[in-house]
């Protein structure tokens, strides 16, 4: 898929999309344009990279697709939504059918592991009663039962983003998006988060991961969005890095 062109989508796929953008660009003030004329089409149960350098784009195209900033041209489709006719009331609502994990977990210190994954059903006032049955499910998923009760100054790194993964989880959402799961990691805990995403993706939820991990990427052959200077140049069903002595290249 060139950019500028969509088509039928994505390897011929018919369906729609649960992550569209037609001819997105965002400018900022100043310098060159974060993204440029951007076209992306991403099916339910797809698990896609968005790999690129820094400032490439990659951070721009997350914020636009949680709706905290909004594109300079184009339209963005989540979930059958047009994301530029959501009142700022909505905004909430549209966030909470979308997981998202970050790189620096982002957890609540003065509360505990379950506490912690309780608080994405409490924000959304669910009964007492689901988040009893629903917590130890979470937990169990990403191998922390045995954690409930601890804080996050408890837990190595790994198992902090795994918490931050089952809260991400446990309001079932269609798409999850991760920004540098594994850029706080050792080798072996991120392969475990890296295993758990794929293990999400097989429950049938949607998986977008942005990373720099070139070994992950080329390891697990799953689709591969390359970004360069907010234009995509790269769009590979089962793709990697591919390398020149000035940075990635396809």
């Amino acid at each position: 898929m060139r950019n500028g062109e969509m088509g039928r989508g994505y390897a011929g796929k018919d369906e729609v999309p649960v992550i569209a953008l037609e001819h997105v660009s965002k400018n900022y003030q100043e310098g060159m344009p974060a993204l440029k004329d951007v076209n992306i089409r991403i099916y339910k149960g797809e698990f896609v990279f968005i790999i690129g350098n820094s400032g490439s784009g990659k951070s721009t195209l997350l914020k636009l697709l949680m709706k905290e900033i909004n594109p300079t041209e184009g339209k963005i489709f989540v979930n059958g939504k047009i994301l530029s006719r959501l009142r700022r009331t909505q905004v909430a609502k549209y966030r909470r059918g979308i997981g998202m994990v970050f790189q620096d977990f982002r957890l609540l210190k003065d509360r505990n592991v379950y506490d912690n994954v309780a608080f994405a059903q409490r924000v959304i006032e669910a009964p007492e009663s689901r988040i009893r049955r629903l917590v130890p499910s979470m937990l169990s998923l990403v191998g922390l039962s045995e954690k409930a009760k601890n804080y996050p100054s408890e837990l190595s790194g790994g198992e902090q983003q795994r918490v931050a993964l089952a809260r991400a989880l446990i309001n079932n959402p269609v798409i999850l998006l991760a920004d540098e799961p594994t850029g706080n990691l050792d080798p072996k805990n991120s392969w475990e988060i890296m295993n758990l995403l794929a293990e999400v993706n097989r429950r049938g939820t949607t998986v977008v991961v942005v990373t720099h991990n070139q070994e992950i990427v080329d390891m697990m052959q799953k689709r591969v969005i390359t970004l360069r200077k907010g234009m995509i140049v790269g769009d590979e069903q089962k793709g990697g890095y591919k390398y020149e002595s000035t940075g990635i290249s396809i």
